[in-house]
């Protein structure tokens, strides 16, 4: 079932699934509540990161804070798949080095079968070196195994089979069966402003997402960018969708044990205070006129009151 509004842009809500920003983690019973809620005041998806274990001490230069913990993606993103109706789910992003990419084929595609057709497939080649070391994964060449995983999983995506045999990956005579709901697959979203990582969205991805600026002009610098790249693979930029993932702080602020070193990290993705209803609905619309289809937000604290405090901005949004 499709919401019908005048809605300008897409809304996707980043959900919390582990310990950074908070002083425990999140269980599955508060995580599937918040998806829930958040579909039912109308977000347009749910998104989850895809981590093993977050070194935030390593990122911010704190030798003192311990790792942070986090569930399981795919698992998660599953049973939030089977726990709603409508909302779209989407990993946001989901690390390539962590899964055969034919394996991960096979796991968006049965995602796309328990969720109905609503996966939208985020894809990143991982740059968190703790996690990999942490779990015994190649921490090397990381932008060149992920083009190899890519021409994989759009393949197998695309036509359902694949005879592949590359430097970090091989698939003899591959095959996906049985298949989703829809044919060609999930579509699929890739991050990334660098023009080796901007040349594969252009030639594999349905979304390009950025992120780290709040104002309308640097969007639009980085869609003249997105655009160039399309042009050089010889793709339409306008078939290509633009997503910005946005940070926003809830009045009051941060108050987890991390205090200002995780307002900073914050700070550092351009994030904004949320103040009245009708002023962020209208940032919302400026990011729609300068070509943003979909923008996904990571609320702080990110809670059920923060879906409460957002749903008036969606309202607004879908009288226009």
């Amino acid at each position: 079932m499709t919401r019908q509004t005048a809605r300008p842009l897409k809304l996707g809500l980043f959900l919390p699934i582990d310990e950074l920003g908070r002083s425990d983690v999140p269980r599955w019973e508060e995580v599937k509540m918040m998806a829930q809620h958040a579909e039912a005041v109308g977000f347009d998806s749910i998104w989850l990161p895809d981590h093993l274990i977050y070194d935030f001490g390593a990122v911010a230069g704190m030798t003192d804070v311990p790792p942070s913990g986090v569930w399981e993606c795919w698992s998660m993103l599953a049973a939030l798949a089977a726990s709603t109706t409508r909302i779209e789910v989407g990993t946001l992003v989901s690390c390539t080095g962590f899964r055969n990419p034919t394996l991960l084929a096979k796991m968006a595609d049965t995602l796309e079968e328990i969720s109905g057709g609503r996966l939208v497939l985020g894809l990143g080649a991982g740059y968190h070196e703790t996690e990999f070391r942490a779990f015994g994964y190649q921490f090397d060449h990381l932008v060149g195994r992920f083009e190899e995983a890519l021409q994989i999983i759009h393949t197998l995506l695309r036509t359902g089979e694949i005879d592949f045999r590359g430097q970090y990956y091989q698939a003899e005579n591959c095959q996906l069966k049985p298949r989703g709901p829809r044919r060609q697959g999930p579509p699929i979203l890739i991050a990334g402003t660098q023009p080796r990582m901007l040349r594969l969205a252009a030639q594999y991805a349905d979304t390009w997402n950025g992120h780290g600026v709040s104002q309308t002009e640097a969007l639009v610098a980085m869609r003249s960018s997105v655009d160039a790249a399309c042009r050089k693979v010889g793709r339409e930029p306008a078939t290509l969708q633009r997503s910005h993932f946005l940070l926003v702080d809830l009045p009051g602020g941060y108050t987890g044990p991390l205090g200002n070193e995780f307002r900073g990290f914050r700070t550092n993705w351009a994030s904004i205070t949320l103040g009245a209803p009708d002023d962020f609905a209208e940032l919302l619309r400026e990011f729609a006129r300068a070509g943003v289809d979909v923008v996904h937000i990571w609320p702080e604290p990110n809670t059920l009151a923060a879906i409460d405090a957002l749903a008036p901005v969606l309202e607004l949004l879908d009288r226009g």
